[in-house]
């Protein structure tokens, strides 16, 4: 579960004696891996606030509100449970001369599990050669070393014309079995890399065969994640089954 904490600061505190923050993060982002990402925010006074009232934007210049205390920063906590990120928060610095507001995300659908959807989309894509089913797992601004063309295909419609070229060599349906599959969150993103064994018959009457070493780049765009950046290339030396294409 992730939460956030607020780090809360007062400026009727005396902050002299305050330690540092590098240990905290540290231990939590490093130790524990619980610590996901986190920043420190400018002062109030170098906030601007923003409405809009009948369609017009009113822009003020300083916080929401006027008060002694103010959120100085922030972190993002990767914890099981309520207790656990509680636990953090009391280790913070500032919990000593302010106070950490710790509040959970909106419960949602699991990052890894919309992430996995999209790798069962391409298999599922690539049996049938549905190309558009395939695009729809990708960012328009996408970018993709193809090994059609062993070339990066940047943006959407240079990599759908890359997939069509590469399944008019294809007929029937495509095998694509993913293995040592291997993913890293980090808030709105995300890596993955994995062995893709691709099968297929080729139009030529030959089969093709082969293994790919890939690594995928996700970004969480709104409420769903997409695929931003890809890299496909084949092991050199790995002996793994289906390292070259056998077109006999």
């Amino acid at each position: 579960m992730k939460y956030m904490l607020l780090v809360c600061g007062d400026d009727t505190a005396d902050w002299s004696g305050t330690a540092p923050v590098e240990p905290w993060v540290e231990e939590l982002s490093v130790e524990h891996e619980v610590r996901l990402h986190g920043h420190r925010l400018r002062p109030p006074a170098d906030a601007v606030t923003v409405r809009v009232r009948d369609g017009e934007v009113l822009r003020t210049d300083g916080p929401f509100a006027e008060t002694k205390e103010y959120i100085a920063g922030f972190d993002v906590l990767d914890c099981a449970t309520l207790e656990e990120a509680v636990a953090a928060a009391a280790k913070h610095p500032v919990a000593s001369v302010g106070a950490m507001e710790v509040r959970a995300f909106w419960d949602e659908e699991e990052a890894e599990t919309a992430i996995r959807r999209l790798d069962t989309e391409l298999t599922d894509a690539a049996r049938e050669r549905d190309v558009e089913r395939a695009m729809a797992c990708y960012a328009p601004d996408v970018d993709v070393f193809h090994p059609v063309s062993g070339q990066e295909q940047s943006g959407i419609e240079a990599l759908r014309k890359a997939e069509e070229l590469r399944f008019s060599t294809i007929t029937g349906p495509v095998e694509r079995e993913v293995s040592e599959y291997r993913l890293r969150i980090d808030e709105s993103i995300a890596f993955s890399h994995a062995l893709v064994r691709t099968r297929a018959t080729l139009a030529d009457g030959g089969t093709l065969d082969t293994t790919e070493r890939v690594t995928t780049g996700y970004r969480e765009a709104g409420d769903r994640w997409q695929i931003v950046h890809q890299h496909r290339s084949v092991p050199a030396g790995s002996g793994a089954p289906g390292a070259e294409e056998n077109r006999s």
